[in-house]
């Protein structure tokens, strides 16, 4: 296959494929978070777009690999988080590790204990399959050692490579170690005033200069770089990562692209590689602007999952990761339509069967083949639903009755009523229903035709009442008869019909939504909307 032409996800996995060396070692993806605040929906896209990767390198290979969702829990924390509780209680422990503040929601051992606990709750909720670190846990048990030493010996060349990178003013002492003070415990209140490579040991003190706001306790001494008793800052501590653990594959941020260029050039001073990756834009809000990728004014996971399966924010996340995206709530029913079309565009082997290289070739490019581990958790669907019609026939019914909107979905499409359809058909209703009460209610009104078209909605309620035949186009035919026989353009006809149905110019196909309503309520909402025309 032409790689131009190829889904994304295939492009990285193809050309990762092509980077590693040869032999059937395990292959290792790399996502991180940083523990100061609660996941968002920034950790959830990451996380998702390096599993549709690796995925996709799955089916071009058979080595086997590995996700590692990677906390940042010896970071200093710089100020207290405004969404959690107890903040004056964290104040006295600014400039102390993550691992080593207490939790303010006072459930676990730690700061980030909390916020890892949660991270992983999270990821699990979504039955991602990862494998968790601590970076507290790597540096306190010697596994960052190796490198830590090899850091320490390479220093100068460290040095050579950060410096440039620094504003004038930030060059003079900058070190690439953050020693946790034996006094105070803090590391960001700490300078490193001198390098010790034979004894793995930097002089230090605890002057404040570092952080230039936090104050320093005033201890100095020495110390040993080992065993979680001094850690290295972002740019060296990525790459130490890629280093100690051998990372592979890893996305970032396109306001990381030059720390990523940098830590690419650390690991190669240390004998490691830099690992293959993608960067990814940010979120933009409703307005176009950027937003942080912990969401900013945008929608949150939990949020979208009110309204609409999770796997329509994967189709949203699938996207193009280089084009930056709109992240608010009226993209939602674009990407949940667009889900449903990926499912019912699979292509299924029945029993005894195999599918041909061209249905097989079409399932590897349907982007769904990357939401899902398993055929298993793949809803067969083929109903002629998108939620496009469900919202709609909810506004027009004004009902907030799920089985009563299911009734009328499964007496549209009788292929709705399996176990696999009904499920997706149940959380379309609940989440249109939500979307409609949060999002459309409020500033939504039904408008009575103008005078000089009542006489054709009630012909066309007749005309409803009295057909026979139940197709789509029947009825979309029936809309256009009746507008030329009143001497109305069709595409008028239809803006009245829609403003008065559901309070909008435009809606879904008009003889399938009839067809939804049921053609006896949609004639008489129709006789109800003509009788309040004001002549």
């Amino acid at each position: 296959m032409s790689n131009n032409n190829q889904p994304w996800p295939l492009k990285e996995a193809s050309a990762l494929l092509e980077n590693l060396s040869s032999g059937d070692s395990e292959v290792l993806f790399q996502t991180g978070f940083g523990p100061s605040g609660l996941p968002h929906i920034g950790t959830f896209a990451e996380v998702a777009r390096t599993t549709f990767i690796r995925r996709a390198f799955a089916s071009l290979s058979n080595r086997p690999t590995r996700l590692i969702a990677f906390s940042d829990d010896m970071d200093g924390l710089r100020k207290v988080p405004l969404n959690v509780p107890n903040r004056e209680a964290i104040e006295p422990h600014l400039g102390k590790p993550l691992s080593s503040i207490p939790d303010p929601f006072g459930t676990d051992p730690s700061f980030s204990a909390h916020m890892n606990r949660r991270l992983c709750e999270f990821l699990d909720s979504f039955d991602f399959d990862y494998s968790f670190r601590s970076s507290t846990d790597c540096y306190r048990s010697g596994q960052f050692n190796e490198g830590m030493q090899l850091l320490l010996e390479r220093v100068d060349g460290v040095l050579d490579i950060i410096l440039p990178t620094l504003r004038p003013a930030s060059r003079e002492g900058w070190s690439p170690f953050m020693v946790v003070c034996p006094s105070c415990g803090r590391n960001l209140s700490t300078s490193v005033t001198g390098y010790h490579a034979d004894r793995g040991t930097v002089s230090f003190c605890c002057d404040g200069a570092r952080s230039g706001e936090l104050p320093g306790c005033g201890a100095q001494g020495e110390s040993s770089v080992l065993d979680g008793h001094a850690k290295v800052g972002w740019k060296v501590d990525w790459a130490l990562r890629w280093f100690t653990f051998g990372v592979d594959y890893e996305m970032y941020g396109k306001d990381l692209i030059e720390s990523a260029q940098v830590s690419g050039r650390i690991v190669r001073l240390l004998g490691g590689r830099k690992p293959s990756g993608l960067f990814y834009e940010m979120f933009l809000d409703e307005e176009g602007r950027k937003i942080s990728k912990s969401i900013g004014k945008g929608i949150s996971v939990d949020r979208w999952q009110s309204y609409a399966p999770v796997e329509s924010l994967l189709a949203f996340l699938y996207q193009n990761p280089r084009k930056a995206k709109r992240l608010h709530y009226d993209v939602i029913p674009q990407f949940t339509d667009q889900y449903l079309k990926q499912l019912s565009d699979w292509h299924w082997a029945e029993p005894g069967t195999t599918l041909s290289p061209e249905q097989q070739h079409a399932n590897l490019w349907n982007p769904s083949a990357l939401y899902f581990d398993s055929l298993q958790q793949r809803p067969r669907w083929q109903a002629a639903i998108n939620y496009s019609l469900v919202r709609n026939l909810v506004v027009c019914m004004g009902k907030d009755d799920p089985e009563l909107v299911e009734g009328y979905l499964l007496r549209y499409d009788q292929r709705a009523a399996d176990q696999d359809h009904r499920e997706v058909v149940a959380e379309l209703v609940r989440g249109a229903i939500a979307y409609d009460r949060d999002w459309v209610a409020e500033g939504r009104t039904k408008e009575a035709p103008p005078p000089e078209q009542a006489a054709a909605f009630r012909d066309l309620a007749q005309a409803l009442s009295a057909c026979q035949d139940h197709q789509p186009d029947a009825i979309q035919s029936l809309a256009f008869d009746i507008a030329r026989g009143h001497q109305i353009e069709p595409k008028l006809l239809f803006r009245s019909i829609y403003r008065g149905l559901i309070g909008q110019d435009r809606g879904p196909r008009f003889g399938s939504f009839m067809l939804a309503l049921g053609l006896e309520q949609a004639a008489e909402t129709l006789r109800e909307l003509a009788s309040r025309a004001k002549s």
